[in-house]
C-alpha cells in the first residue's frame, strides 16, 4: 500500500498548489490513500467545509489537524458527521466536536497533539495513542500517525514510542520539511515533519514583513498568507506491507511550482 502525506496546506495558494499537482502525483506513483493536513487551509489559519471540500475533491482522502482546527464553528458539525474524514486531534476532552481517527477496511488515520510549546488543553498523546492503539489492534493493519506537534523531540520520542505499533508516524505543525525520513527498527515510518504547501517565499505560509513586524515590535499584528508567486508541495511517500502493517520504505516528495 502507498500513502502519500501532504504537509500543512497554507491559504488559497497551498489548495490551489495541492490541486494541481495532485493528480498527477497520484498517477505517477500509484499513490493508494492521500493524507493532507489541512488546519491552515481556509486563510492560513483554520479550516472551513469549503475550503474542506476543496481539498477533498483535489483528491485527497482523509484530512488531518491540529490546534487550529477551532476557528471556524461552522466546521463543527462536518467534524462530528460520522463518514467525514476530516479529524481533529484525538486527544482532545471528551466532548470536543469530532474525532481523530478514521477507518477504511484494515487501515487506519490517527490525528494526534502534541504538548510541549504547545496549547495544555489536551490529553496526553503517549497514553491517548496507547489506548487507541489497544482498540485497533484487532482490526487495523495499516496504521498512520499524523503527529501535530512542535517539539521536535516530541514528535521523535512519539515515533520510538510507537515503533512495532503503527506503521507511519509522521509529524506536522512547524511547515519545515525535516531531512530524517527512515524506518525504525521495529518498522515504523518515521519524520518529524514532513513541511508545507503553500509560498515558497514566506515564513511557514505568511507574508514576510508582517512576520518581521510582528517579531521586531512585539505587537498583535495580522497575519495573512501569500497567494501568488513560487509554491512548493512537501509530501511523504510511505510504502506499506499491507499483511504486517511494517513500513517497506519512506521518501520525501517536494515539489515546486512556477
Amino acid at each position: 500500500m502507498r500513502v502519500l502525506m501532504i504537509g500543512d496546506v497554507v491559504g488559497r495558494l497551498g489548495r490551489q498548489t495541492l490541486a494541481h499537482l495532485l493528480p498527477t502525483l497520484r498517477r505517477q506513483h500509484r499513490i493508494d490513500l492521500v493524507i493532507a493536513n489541512g488546519e491552515n487551509a481556509a486563510g492560513g489559519k483554520g479550516l472551513t467545509p469549503a475550503t474542506a471540500q476543496e481539498l477533498l475533491s483535489a483528491g485527497v482522502d482523509v484530512i488531518t489537524s491540529g490546534n487550529h482546527i477551532w476557528e471556524y464553528r461552522e466546521l463543527y458539525p462536518l467534524l462530528d458527521d460520522k463518514d467525514s474524514p476530516v479529524l481533529r486531534p484525538h486527544n482532545y476532552p471528551g466532548g470536543a466536536p469530532g474525532r481523530g481517527v478514521w477507518r477504511r477496511g484494515s487501515v487506519a488515520v490517527v490525528n494526534l497533539q502534541g504538548r510541549v510549546f504547545m496549547p495544555h488543553d489536551v490529553d496526553c498523546p503517549f497514553r491517548a495513542a496507547d489506548e487507541l492503539l489497544t482498540q485497533l489492534k484487532d482490526d487495523a493493519k495499516v496504521i498512520i500517525v499524523d503527529m501535530h506537534a512542535e517539539a521536535t523531540s516530541e514528535k521523535v520520542a512519539l515515533g520510538w514510542y510507537l515503533d512495532g505499533r503503527a506503521s507511519a508516524v509522521l509529524g506536522t505543525h512547524t511547515h519545515i520539511p525535516t531531512a530524517d525520513a527512515r524506518i525504525l527498527p521495529k518498522g515504523t515510518a518515521y519524520i518529524t515533519d514532513v513541511g508545507m504547501t503553500g509560498a515558497r517565499d514566506s515564513v511557514i505560509g505568511m507574508e514576510v514583513e508582517s512576520v518581521l513586524q510582528r517579531f521586531l515590535t512585539q505587537l498583535p499584528v495580522r497575519l495573512a498568507p501569500v497567494e501568488k508567486g513560487v509554491a512548493v508541495l512537501n509530501a511523504v511517500l510511505v510504502e506499506v506491507d499491507e499483511q504486517s502493517g511494517r513500513a517497506i520504505d519512506i521518501c520525501r516528495l517536494d515539489c515546486e511550482v512556477e
